[in-house]
């Protein structure tokens, strides 16, 4: 069965690159509507913009959505991983601004949110997409590839010299809550060196100390320091999580990422799109929707999450 949310759950804060305010609000919505935002402080245009990879843009630093009149959202990927990783399917987010906050750095605070509002069940068949033979993109040293599994799983592994970071993997099933315990609470994460070069583009307006793990050689400059001990890689695997969501269903894949960051990602949902031989659409079998990200959730698994 689809879901949507049971009330709506509203988030205000500043976004990372921007800098600017927004305030974000999740509204329930009705089957096959999907996550599509609207920008309330847009007049005169068509302000709908669907979270679809045929709407996203090739941003290396985060994943921005724009329609066919130039009106774009930014920052989607750790709210869109909140959603799948919940198993939200349809949601109409209203945002005044172009930029989804920050927050923590994290999609921990959004989980918070729909747990707290819980999902309500709709009378609609949920269908998914299925991954028939593998699909994969490089880019220099970086891979994604997708292969095909009865649910989704997230394999990822990322390399820096830095020695706080160094070289870290991870393989999750993302069934059973799996999103919620483990990698929800993780922070983006840059160098010390990065966020400098960031800022003289004018970037980075937004980010701080205490929404980001910024590293410098082997030492962890944000108060507290680590969540994990290996923070770096489980956010790549919820950014993988949020980008993967604008396939526009759950996929049933075995998602690899080596150095992937948004861009490939999309780029890999668009060459397994461009071949209707590489994958299905399909019903969900009670056994399926048990596998998917979002089954099993309780409000418990928030004791996990820091």
């Amino acid at each position: 069965m689809q879901t949507t949310l049971r009330n709506k759950v509203t988030f205000t804060g500043r976004g990372l690159h921007s800098g600017g305010a927004a305030r974000v609000t999740l509204c329930p919505a009705a089957a096959d509507h999907g996550i599509v935002f609207r920008r309330s402080d847009v007049i005169g245009q068509d302000p709908r913009i669907p979270a679809r990879w045929d709407h996203v843009g090739q941003f290396p630093l985060n994943t921005r959505i724009e329609n066919a009149a130039g009106v774009h959202v930014s920052t989607i990927e750790h709210l869109m991983a909140a959603l799948a990783g919940c198993g939200v399917h349809n949601v109409l987010v209203e945002i005044d601004g172009a930029e989804v906050p920050i927050l923590d750095g994290s999609a921990a605070q959004f989980v918070r949110g729909i747990i707290a509002t819980g999902l309500l069940m709709l009378p609609a068949p949920l269908r998914v997409i299925e991954v028939l033979r593998p699909v994969e993109v490089r880019q220099g040293e970086a891979m994604a590839r997708l292969d095909p599994a009865p649910g989704l799983v997230i394999d990822f592994t990322i390399d820096f010299a830095d020695a706080a970071i160094g070289h870290q993997a991870l393989v999750l099933d993302m069934g059973n809550g799996a999103f919620v315990r483990e990698l929800c609470d993780s922070r983006t994460f840059c160098r010390q060196a990065d966020v400098d070069a960031m800022r003289a583009r004018g970037l980075a307006l937004g980010g701080s100390l205490h929404n980001a793990v910024v590293v410098d050689g082997d030492a962890v400059l944000s108060p507290g320091g680590l969540r994990h001990r290996d923070e770096a890689v489980r956010h790549k695997m919820l950014d993988a999580l949020g980008d993967l969501a604008t396939a526009g269903a759950p996929l049933l894949a075995r998602y690899t990422g080596l150095r992937a960051g948004h861009a490939l990602t999309n780029q890999l949902l668009r060459a397994l799109f461009a071949d209707a031989s590489q994958y299905r659409w399909t019903g969900c079998s009670p056994a399926q929707a048990a596998r998917l990200p979002g089954a099993g959730v309780r409000a418990q698994d928030l004791a996990h999450v820091a």
